[in-house]
């Protein structure tokens, strides 16, 4: 039987589901995934975009720059998603979106070179200055 995993909004109302294990999971410390999220990073899973499926109220579907798509719960505002031309067929969901985030183990850090210079990360995780496939 497959991996699913669900997660949703604060609020409840954006309800989603993905299935099977994420091609990926990553620690992004870009300028906009900050922004966006209002943390020092973001960490996300990356799905096949067949592999999720929304099971409550849609969310809010914001282009945020050329190519990208974030979405949130219109009703509370909490971050669900990020997608890109880059990626075309990905959909990334953010862990903590899910109701069990514990499953899911980062496994590299992202946009480094952006990071916050004072936050301080002990891990050994890989630390890319972009995506590893770009590097």
């Amino acid at each position: 039987m497959s991996e699913t995993r669900e997660g949703g909004c604060l609020c409840g109302k954006v309800r989603f589901r993905a299935s099977g294990a994420p091609k990926w999971t990553a620690h992004c410390h870009c300028n906009s995934c900050r922004k966006f999220t209002g943390a020092m990073f973001a960490t996300y899973a990356g799905y096949e975009t067949g592999a999720v499926t929304q099971l409550g109220a849609s969310p809010v579907r914001h282009h945020s720059s050329e190519g990208v798509t974030r979405s949130f719960c219109g009703e509370c505002g909490t971050p669900v998603s990020y997608e890109s031309a880059r990626w075309p067929g990905e959909v990334h969901l953010l862990v903590c979106a899910f109701d069990d985030p514990n499953a899911f183990e980062p496994e590299v850090h992202v946009f480094w070179a952006e990071r916050v210079p004072w936050l301080r990360i002990a891990d050994d995780l890989p630390k890319f200055d972009s995506v590893p496939s770009e590097q």
